[in-house]
């Protein structure tokens, strides 16, 4: 059985390798054997999945931060219809990556609609959808849409799309971290020590936007908190000499770290991060965060004129519950000094900590049970055409 995953960015990939890995359990209790073809990343190739082109670095948050990519995304969509058409799959699965998805949703529903097609982690349109079009687009092409979060699930099945809830995949990638004990001491954290985790890109354009108040904010949280050390696990490896270099600069006790990602957020006392699926692997090992976002003054006006403040929050611990959750810097917020006086907060004042590890686990019950990836991989594989 052939079947083809188009995703991209590295949250795509990691979501796309999770979801392979559970696509090949079910098959072999089914006594199917797949063959997966992606647009996809490095976990993905790992996880067993041919990579007809690697999207994990093509990607950006914002009108005006997408033009360098729009060539890029054009290049791997057209390879990836053009393969599609010389080699018809019995399956396409689509993980969120809403441009080049919906360009390769509507092929199939035009030449192949005999091909089922699931979407799986829809694109949040249930978040800041300005119209319904692409809403309809998505719910026209597809054939069951996987949904991860409550409210995405209400949304799409209100504008008329097969759906079904399967809960959030980040569950079962909890299920093996290590303690917080085993993680320190893989790391050589001592008792005494502030670990604080940095993640201030996972996207080119936030290594612009995000970085220097993140690394700022950082410098003098150091100079306040003599005990602090920050861990900074990359996202991407072609992260690293701008990184290293920006250490070197803001003059941080910093340490980078490549595939110990699990490690430092189980080891973390604090995080200062992005917007992004992060927020929510930080909230499931009740790590206390700020999250920092900016985008291009340009993409904030156009957004500010368009949407008029429609979008509640920016972080998925938030939407989950459609409450703040976790403090949100964004644009003009997002200074040096709102990033130390939220983050000296959550450091030092334990209500407040208590409060939002109290937060978490109410959002927590809104993400599902554990096996949402096999679940998710049953009812795709239940799609096939016999």
């Amino acid at each position: 059985m052939r079947i083809f995953i188009s995703t991209g960015e590295v949250s795509g990939d990691l979501q796309g390798s999770l979801l392979i890995a559970a696509l090949k359990r079910q098959a072999a209790t089914l006594g199917l054997e797949l063959e997966i073809v992606a647009l996809g990343g490095e976990k993905m190739a790992a996880a067993g999945a041919v990579i007809l082109g690697n999207t994990s670095g093509i990607g950006s948050m914002g009108i005006f931060e997408s033009l360098p990519y729009v060539l890029p995304t054009l290049i791997v969509q057209r390879r990836a219809i053009a393969y599609l058409k010389q080699n018809p799959p019995d399956l396409v699965v689509l993980i969120d990556y809403m441009g080049p998805n919906l360009g390769v949703g509507t092929y199939m529903q035009k030449h192949l609609p005999n091909v089922p097609v699931a979407y799986y982690i829809a694109p949040q349109e249930w978040v800041w959808s300005m119209s319904l079009r692409n809403t309809s687009r998505i719910v026209g092409f597809t054939d069951k849409l996987l949904a991860i979060f409550p409210e995405e699930a209400r949304y799409f099945s209100h504008n008329g799309a097969n759906v079904t809830w399967v809960g959030h995949p980040l569950l079962d990638r909890m299920r093996d971290v290590p303690t917080r004990e085993e993680a320190r001491t893989k790391l050589g954290i001592t008792p005494d020590q502030k670990a604080i985790a940095l993640l201030p890109a996972s996207r080119k354009q936030e290594l612009k936007y995000l970085l220097p108040v993140i690394f700022e904010a950082a410098q003098i949280i150091q100079t306040k908190l003599p005990t602090a050390h920050f861990w900074i696990p990359l996202s991407l490896e072609v992260y690293r000499q701008p990184i290293e270099s920006a250490i070197k600069r803001y003059g941080l006790r910093a340490t980078v770290v490549s595939g110990q990602q699990k490690e430092v957020f189980a080891a973390a006392d604090f995080a200062i991060t992005k917007s992004g699926t992060v927020n929510l692997e930080l909230a499931l090992l009740n790590v206390p965060q700020v999250v920092v976002y900016r985008l291009h003054p340009v993409t904030v006006w156009i957004a500010r004129k368009i949407l008029k403040g429609s979008i509640p929050f920016a972080s998925p611990p938030n939407l989950v519950v459609m409450k703040p959750i976790v403090p949100e810097l964004l644009q003009e917020q997002a200074i040096p000094e709102n990033i130390v006086q939220a983050s000296m907060e959550l450091l030092l004042n334990s209500e407040r900590r208590q409060q939002i590890l109290a937060d978490y686990h109410q959002m927590r019950q809104c993400l599902g049970e554990l096996g949402v990836c096999d679940r998710a991989a049953q009812e795709i594989l239940q799609m096939r055409k016999e």
